[in-house]
């Protein structure tokens, strides 16, 4: 093909009408709608997975409206370039008119000091910022830039969009027009998308560049196209599960060189190293648990080092925790306490009263009901102790904490049988 215009730019679309997917905020009653119908646009973040046209909305939204657009990448750009975007906008504002869109792709990336140079801009009405993000704004944003957002969150694309989607790319697309292109199946090919509408485009770009004439897309040739064409790891595709997957259950299955593998894996793919850190922190604590302590405090130890260094060097760090995880003596006995405990309030319907010797009594009238009353502080008794009842009434010696057999809870499991006599 002579045009090097990638077909997903090509088809980008003009106009909200041509936008597909996302029904609940570009449908008729859509809050973009309104956006587009009353010319007030608060600060946003779209928040989604890749491929399911975040770009794109901004875009339709600020040239709909006929703004200035100013794009930032949080990959390329530092404190710096924000500083030079936003006064750049401030010049070009004149008087009342509505202040320019300022769009940070991959806004997650940004750091503190890069948000925090943001706050400013955002407060005074100089830009109205537009984040897109694949990560979960409330762990990535900090909280006084996001408390100035909305927050819309935007889901992978169906099937049926997809069908759409292939459909308009063939019959109107100049390019694809020219080629005979059949269709005979489509599950491979949306399986391979997954529900991402960039990489739908991308493969048949794939396809109709890898075949001279005429073009079949079905199961067979789309997989073994993608087979010779797509690299290994995709860290936007399945294998980008596949090989998370593969991290967690190696840490957990206590083989440390699988682990590192895995790791190095995942960061040669371009994964982001505090999602690698967010997930060990959660691994620590429910695989590891009690057995060793330690590892949750090691666990937040890495992930605080990797906000604060950053690629390449956060490599480092997340090798140690791994290593450290994955060598850990293994306990899921709180994340099966917990578990446990959900599952017995979920299906009780009774909302047991708090026995009243353990009741707070912060007024007299309370007192005299009897709040507090015959409370056994433990500290005044001999070894911390106090044998009293804690679980509301009908629930005495029920358990949901079973200490797991490793050496820290087998002297947890000691200590609750010498205290309690054989209770729980």
């Amino acid at each position: 093909m002579q045009n090097h215009i990638p077909l997903a730019e090509r088809l980008r679309p003009r106009t909200l009408e041509e936008y597909i997917g996302q029904s609940h905020l570009v449908g008729p009653d859509g809050v973009f709608r309104r956006f587009l119908e009353t010319g007030n646009v608060p600060s946003f973040i779209l928040w989604g997975p890749p491929g399911v046209g975040k770009t794109t909305l901004a875009k339709l939204v600020a040239g709909t409206l006929d703004r200035p657009f100013y794009t930032l990448s949080a990959v390329t750009s530092g404190v710096k370039e924000v500083r030079e975007v936003i006064e750049q906008a401030r010049k070009q504002r004149f008087f009342n008119a509505a202040p320019p869109f300022l769009f940070i792709d991959e806004i997650h990336r940004f750091n503190k000091s890069q948000q925090d140079s943001l706050l400013g801009a955002v407060e005074q009405g100089v830009v109205t910022l537009i984040g897109a993000t694949t990560e979960n704004p409330s762990f990535e944003v900090i909280s006084p830039l996001l408390s100035r957002c909305q927050v819309y969150v935007l889901k992978a694309q169906e099937d049926a969009d997809l069908r759409i989607l292939l459909d308009r790319a063939l019959h109107q697309d100049t390019e694809l027009k020219q080629r005979n292109i059949r269709v005979e199946e489509t599950a491979a090919l949306f399986t391979f998308a997954g529900g991402d509408a960039r990489k739908l485009l991308n493969i048949l770009d794939i396809l109709s560049g890898a075949t001279e004439g005429d073009v079949v897309i079905n199961d067979r040739n789309v997989t073994e196209c993608l087979q010779q064409n797509i690299a290994l790891y995709d860290k936007n595709g399945e294998q980008h599960y596949d090989v998370i997957s593969a991290f967690i259950k190696s840490v957990r299955g206590s083989d440390p060189n699988a682990a590192v593998y895995y790791l190095a894996r995942m960061l040669a793919g371009g994964e982001d190293p505090k999602f690698i850190a967010r997930r060990l922190v959660i691994l620590a604590a429910e695989d590891i648990g009690l057995a060793n302590p330690n590892a949750l405090l090691l666990a937040n130890a890495c992930f605080d080092t990797v906000h604060k260094i950053g690629m390449p060097e956060a490599r480092i760090p997340l090798s140690e925790a791994t290593i450290y995880l994955a060598t850990s003596p293994k306990s899921n006995s709180a994340y099966a306490a917990i578990g446990a405990a959900l599952d017995f309030v979920n299906r009780d319907t009774t909302n047991r009263p708090v026995p009243l010797h353990i009741r707070n009594a912060p007024t007299k009238l309370m007192k005299n009901l009897g709040y507090g009353a015959d409370y056994k502080y433990a500290h005044d008794y001999e070894g911390n102790f106090a044998d009293q009842e804690f679980m509301p009434e009908g629930m005495s010696g029920r358990r949901f904490y079973t200490p797991g057999d490793n050496t820290h809870e087998r002297t947890i499991a000691e200590r609750i049988r010498n205290l309690w006599k054989g209770k729980y």
